[in-house]
C-alpha cells in the first residue's frame, strides 16, 4: 500500500492477499465497443481549466492523477478508453470505497422488496451488535452513514479506528507482531456510541460493513453471492471480480472490491439507465432515483463537498449534470451524470489516500467531458 508499490499492487491484489470471487456472467451479451477515431479524438483535445485556475489538458491531467484506467460512455456506447502502467482491460483494479456504492445499492433493492424495513433497529437483525454503537441505530440511519459512532476515519494514521478496522479485514496489512481484532465482526463488536443516531452525516466506513452482515444474515447470501446474483451476472459481467476477505471469510464491503475497468463502468451504465438492461428491469427504477434525489442536505456536514448529499452510500451532486458519485481512496471514481447521458469509470493510484489533491483537478474534468457529450 505503499507508494510506488501500490502502481502495480492494486491490479495485483489477489496474488498478495485472501480473495473470494464474484464470478462473472455466463451470458455473452454484447460486447462494449471499441471507441472511434472522431469520438477518442474528441475526448483527447478536451482543454479545462482546475480549481486553482491552472489550464489542462485531458493527457496531463490523467498523468497527474496517477490514472490506471479510464473509460468514458454516452449513451452507452464507448467513447474514450485508456491504460495505464501495470493495468490491462480484463484486469481487475481495487475499486476501495466504490465497493459501498454497490453495497448500498443492493441494501436499497432490499428494502424496496420488503426483504429487509430500514426502520429496523441493527440489533434486531444483528443480536450480536447489542451492546455496541449499532444497537439503538436504524437500517436507514446505516445506509446514509448518519450514526454517532466513537470511530477516526483517518486514512493517514496507522493507530485510527480506521486502520485497526482495516487491518481486521485484511485490506491493510498486518506487521508480524499483530494481536489486534482478527476479523471484521471481531472488530465491530468493539465499536461504541459517540453522539446521537440521525442527526448529521458522518462518513464511517463500518456502517457498511455492518449493512452487508444485515444482508448476508437476512438472505442467507454472503455479500460476494449477492454480487455475483443481482448484479455481475444480470449485468453480463465479462471478468471475474474478486473481494478481500478476512480471516473468517466474510468480504470486506466498505472497500475490498476488485473489478476490471470495463465491468465497472457497467455498473454505471445501469445506474444511468435507471437499473434497466436490455429491456429488463435489474434494479427497481424506484432505487435509483431515490439515489438521484439524494439525501437531506441540512445533514450533510462535509465542508470539502458544498452542495452535495448522501443517500444509499452514493455522493450526491445536485449539479447541472445530475451527476452522482462512488468514491474511493488513492482516485477511485464512478462518476454517472444522467443529464449529459454520460458514465466515467476511473482507476487510479495515486500516492495519497485522499481525494483532496486530485480532486482539485477531475472535478472539473468530469464537468467539462459531461458538457462537451451532454451539450
Amino acid at each position: 500500500m505503499n507508494f510506488p508499490e501500490i502502481r502495480w499492487s492494486l491490479s495485483h491484489m489477489r496474488e498478495l492477499v485472501p480473495t473470494v470471487s464474484v464470478a462473472r456472467s455466463d451470458e455473452a451479451g454484447v460486447p462494449l465497443n471499441e471507441p472511434s477515431p472522431a469520438d477518442k479524438a474528441a475526448v483527447e483535445a478536451l482543454a479545462f481549466t482546475d480549481m486553482n485556475g491552472t489550464s489542462r489538458r485531458l493527457d496531463k491531467a490523467l498523468f497527474d492523477t496517477y490514472t490506471d484506467g479510464i473509460m468514458v460512455l454516452h449513451r452507452g456506447s464507448v467513447v474514450f478508453e485508456r491504460f495505464f502502467g501495470a493495468l490491462e482491460r480484463n484486469m481487475p483494479h481495487a475499486c476501495f470505497s466504490v465497493t459501498k456504492s454497490y453495497a448500498g445499492t443492493l441494501a436499497a433493492a432490499l428494502v424496496h422488496e420488503g426483504v429487509l424495513d430500514e426502520r429496523k433497529l441493527i440489533s434486531h437483525y444483528l443480536p450480536e451488535l447489542r451492546g455496541t454503537a449499532w444497537e439503538d441505530a436504524t437500517l436507514r440511519q446505516v445506509m446514509d452513514m448518519q450514526t454517532g459512532l466513537e470511530y477516526s476515519e483517518d486514512e493517514v494514521d496507522e493507530q485510527s479506528s480506521n486502520a485497526i478496522y482495516m487491518r481486521a479485514c485484511r485490506t491493510r496489512s498486518r506487521p508480524a507482531n499483530y494481536c489486534g481484532p482478527q476479523t471484521s465482526c471481531d472488530f465491530l463488536r468493539t465499536v461504541r456510541k459517540e453522539g446521537e443516531h440521525g442527526e448529521v452525516f458522518s462518513y464511517k466506513s463500518v456502517n457498511t460493513q455492518v449493512m452487508a452482515w444485515v444482508m448476508s444474515r437476512v438472505t442467507g447470501r454472503s455479500f460476494a453471492q449477492l454480487l455475483h446474483e443481482r448484479l455481475w451476472a444480470p449485468l453480463g459481467c465479462e471478468d471475474d471480480g474478486y473481494l478481500v476477505v478476512d480471516p473468517a471469510g466474510m468480504s470486506s464491503a466498505s472497500g475490498g472490491l476488485y473489478a476490471s475497468l470495463r465491468d465497472f463502468a457497467r455498473f454505471g451504465e445501469l445506474i444511468r439507465r435507471e437499473g434497466e438492461r436490455n429491456g429488463k428491469q435489474i434494479l427497481p427504477a424506484s432505487v435509483v432515483a431515490d439515489i438521484w434525489f439524494g439525501g437531506d442536505p441540512a445533514r450533510f456536514t462535509e465542508k470539502a463537498m458544498p452542495g452535495y448529499s448522501y443517500r444509499n452510500q452514493w455522493w450526491v451532486s445536485h449539479n447541472e449534470l445530475g451527476a452522482i458519485e462512488a468514491m474511493g481512496i488513492h482516485g477511485q471514481r464512478l462518476y454517472v451524470a444522467p443529464k449529459a447521458e454520460m458514465v466515467i469509470a476511473k482507476f487510479a493510484s495515486h500516492p495519497l489516500a485522499s481525494s483532496a489533491i486530485s480532486d482539485v483537478i477531475i472535478v472539473p474534468l468530469m464537468l467539462e467531458l459531461g458538457r462537451l457529450l451532454g451539450g
